[in-house]
């Protein structure tokens, strides 16, 4: 059976969490549905189909193995694998990246990310929520996540479903609401393991969200109100608002038990098994979930492929994890772009930073946040293109610098957000949801 976890705001008196022990069949808290729909049009947000999924690559990428190969450079920053020509002209990408190949014309590479933090905690919080806040000695999470913010402001694509969905976070990222409250955590699902990386990583079923100890609907209706009733007695007791965050989101878990929209999205049996033959295993069959899930009207998804921080052995490391990455992400891509879905969804792939261009005496690459590539595709916005550009080792960017902000501003964007919108803060204060930036030019 699936758990929710959450760590913001997540222990009460000393004790393990109530939302600890929720789970799917026992209304375990998801995060917020109609309600959610019915504040975003108040708050002015229209009904907005724009929906992201976020490959996020845990430890950061080698920009120099993947989308900015340098074969004319010296064997130690060039590395050992040749590039192979895409379906974009002038776009060459590693060997044991085919699937990413065929797709390069419907994607645009950003090859001038680049900023100043090599911290693994630091960098992916200010990457995946705008700021800067947590750090390799204080790892708790200081903003809410671009995907809380969401939820928040928008909701579900569809009445009746989740609004954001984690897969095999590692506790790694920062996917979480913080003080916007836990009913903005993201529904999570599959696991992270450092020794689980060759290996099937689990997906949720639809069996995880099923009926429970024999519970009829009118015996889980009967729950709700007792539930409701002891939640009453705590509530002149609760100041922090953990209690009524959960009430809030206790109507998108009937919604999900009852109606089952969410539900069947688990159910990956129904997809014939030569699309999921394409896919492949572990990230592929999570791959496939994203789009499914999107399909289902979830807003926001990230899905974690491996941990990319290849400090030893990379030429080892990435023959064994990135044909599967590849296999995934690619096949998603063609996948969404089959199915006409291109146009409302937008593909990221990105990690917190790059890799160091000189391979070190380990036969690695090390942190290297001075140059990074990301990718993005579908969303509605121009592809087939390449932006900015880095010198001839991959040191830095030579043209067209792109910061973190501006990576915010363009993942707010693909929801259908603007960075100036603003969210209440835990101070009580309006803040512009990026301090600053501007979404990448290029894609519009």
């Amino acid at each position: 059976m699936l758990k929710i976890v959450g760590t913001e705001q997540g222990r009460l008196c000393g004790r393990q969490s109530r939302r600890h022990f929720l789970q799917v069949g026992a209304l375990a808290p998801f995060g917020w549905g109609l309600s959610q729909q019915l504040r975003a049009e108040a708050n002015g947000h229209p009904k907005s189909k724009k929906a992201v999924i976020l490959i996020w690559q845990h430890g950061g990428p080698s920009q120099l193995d993947t989308f900015d190969m340098k074969p004319h450079a010296p064997a130690e920053y060039r590395g050992p694998f040749r590039s192979i020509e895409s379906s974009l002209p002038g776009l060459p990408v590693c060997e044991l990246m085919p699937c990413h190949a065929k797709v390069m014309d419907k994607c645009t590479v950003v090859r001038s990310f680049s900023h100043g933090n090599g911290d693994h905690w630091a960098a992916a919080h200010w990457m995946l929520t705008g700021r800067l806040g947590a750090n390799g000695s204080d790892r708790a999470p200081r903003q809410p996540s671009m995907g809380a913010v969401a939820s928040h402001l928008l909701g579900p694509t569809q009445p009746g479903s989740l609004s954001s969905v984690n897969i095999n976070d590692g506790g790694f990222g920062f996917h979480g609401g913080s003080w916007l409250g836990v009913q903005h955590n993201p529904f999570r699902t599959g696991e992270f393991s450092y020794g689980n990386e060759a290996g099937r990583l689990p997906t949720g079923d639809a069996k995880s969200f099923e009926l429970v100890d024999s519970l009829s609907e009118n015996r889980l209706m009967n729950r709700v109100s007792l539930q409701r009733q002891l939640d009453q007695l705590r509530y002149q007791m609760d100041h922090s608002g953990v209690f009524s965050g959960i009430d809030e989101i206790d109507g998108q878990a009937l919604d999900i038990l009852l109606t089952g929209k969410t539900r069947g999205a688990f159910d990956l049996s129904q997809e014939p098994q030569s699309l999921r033959d394409a896919y492949g295993p572990g990230w592929g069959e999570q791959a496939l979930l994203a789009r499914r899930l999107i399909e289902a009207g979830v807003r926001f998804v990230s899905l974690n492929t491996g941990y990319w921080d290849d400090h030893g052995r990379i030429e080892a490391n990435l023959r064994n994890k990135l044909p599967r990455h590849d296999q995934a992400v690619g096949t998603l891509i063609q996948d969404l772009h089959d199915r006409g879905m291109l146009d409302d969804v937008t593909v990221i792939s990105a990690g917190e930073f790059g890799r160091t261009p000189r391979i070190n005496s380990s036969a690695g690459r090390d942190h290297w946040p001075q140059a990074q590539s990301i990718l993005f595709a579908g969303g509605g916005y121009r592809h087939g293109q390449i932006v900015g550009a880095t010198n001839s080792k991959a040191e830095f960017p030579t043209e067209r610098p792109i910061s973190v902000e501006d990576f915010c501003a363009t993942v707010y964007d693909a929801v259908g957000l603007s960075k100036d919108d603003t969210i209440i803060d835990h101070s009580g204060r309006p803040t512009h949801l990026v301090p600053s930036g501007e979404v990448i030019r290029e894609l519009l």
